[in-house]
């Protein structure tokens, strides 16, 4: 039944590519595609494909977006074409993977730890196929069995800790919050780090600083579950919000921008991530940013260059994968300038010690 559902998402996907004419558009739903065309073409002579699969939308004005614009970008750069599957269900993970290997997809590109089972499903049955899983576990390239999947790995804990340490700044109750997509690894780091840092800034400032628990919506879709969490972390205090949830986040903005607008004033934060998202929101205060076109350009030249896979990338502040954004003039200059200073220390591996 999986391999019938699958050869249906295949042929679906060559008549909405072929009727798109190799736009760059998609209709949000698995199966459907958008392309690039090469800017350069490969040394080869052969033009390379990459698909992205994605659970949430590519224009949700958060993680899927920002995933999804890393491997255009990437692209661009490399001259490799493009096509991606967004706002898939769970169960649709494999075939959906699958459809784009039987249209011989160089590279699949899969945004997330959630996907980690179908992947190394596909990439066992497709070994002559480069599987890419960014936030993937450090083990999971040793599990594939064919030696075809790669991970990418951003540095959770400091992805926590450039929106920690603004937070813990910007904080006025001395109550922070996080909200999950998904109860993963990578989202209990970022978590972790983030709590660990604003409650070490706040000492550091002379207050106390506390993280609400953290809440996971289930879903990365669920833009009312945004809303629902951030209303109730508000009644509890919170006054400085992070997340790791993609159109959650959203839900959880356009809240927070409600709540904001009722009161007169900006009184409660939000930090971005994983792209620069500076204005999008008045509540925006900065962003934590992950350069993924760089790890997803890392992983084009060794497909071109046939040594992909097996490894583990890791992105860090020392490397430049990580960076903070953008800050808003609602950061008052000296916190601002606390700010870049821990950031410093971030940098120099003196964070904390």
């Amino acid at each position: 039944m999986k391999k019938i559902f699958a050869l249906i998402l295949t042929l679906a996907m060559v008549l909405s590519l072929a009727a798109c004419g190799g736009g760059n558009s998609g209709s949000g739903t698995s199966g459907d595609g958008g392309s690039t065309p090469p800017a350069d073409g490969s040394g080869d002579g052969k033009t390379y494909k990459v698909a992205m699969i994605c659970d949430s939308s590519v224009s949700d004005g958060g993680w899927g977006m920002a995933c999804y614009n890393a491997m255009i970008d990437a692209a661009a750069k490399y001259g490799w074409e493009t096509a991606y599957s967004d706002s898939i269900a769970q169960s649709a993970y494999y075939e959906s993977i699958v459809s784009f290997c039987d249209l011989d997809y160089d590279l699949i590109y899969a945004p997330g730890n959630q996907y980690t089972d179908a992947i190394l499903q596909a990439a066992e049955e497709y070994p002559d196929i480069a599987f890419a899983l960014l936030n993937g576990g450090a083990d999971t390239p040793a599990k594939a069995a064919n030696a075809n999947v790669t991970s990418l790995l951003p540095d959770a804990q400091q992805v926590g800790w450039i929106a920690g340490i603004l937070a813990g700044l910007m904080t006025e109750t001395g109550k922070v919050a996080f909200i999950g997509g998904m109860e993963i690894d990578t989202t209990k780091g970022k978590y972790a780090g983030f709590v660990e840092s604003a409650e070490y800034i706040g000492q550091q400032e002379g207050k106390t600083v506390e993280a609400l628990d953290v809440v996971y919506s289930g879903d990365f879709s669920a833009s009312d579950k945004g809303i629902e969490f951030a209303k109730a972390m508000m009644d509890q205090g919170a006054d400085v919000f992070f997340g790791d949830a993609s159109a959650v986040d959203s839900g959880a903005r356009q809240a927070i921008d409600e709540a904001n607008a009722a009161a007169g004033s900006v009184k409660v934060y939000d930090i971005a991530q994983p792209g620069d998202f500076l204005g999008q929101n008045e509540c925006i205060i900065g962003s934590q940013v992950t350069d993924n076109s760089g790890l997803v350009g890392l992983c084009m030249e060794a497909v071109e260059n046939g040594t992909f896979g097996g490894e583990t990338i890791f992105g860090t502040m020392q490397n430049g994968v990580l960076s903070a954004g953008a800050v808003s003039d609602l950061v008052p200059a000296d916190k601002q300038e606390k700010y870049q200073s821990y950031l410093d220390q971030v940098m120099d591996g003196t964070f904390m010690q």
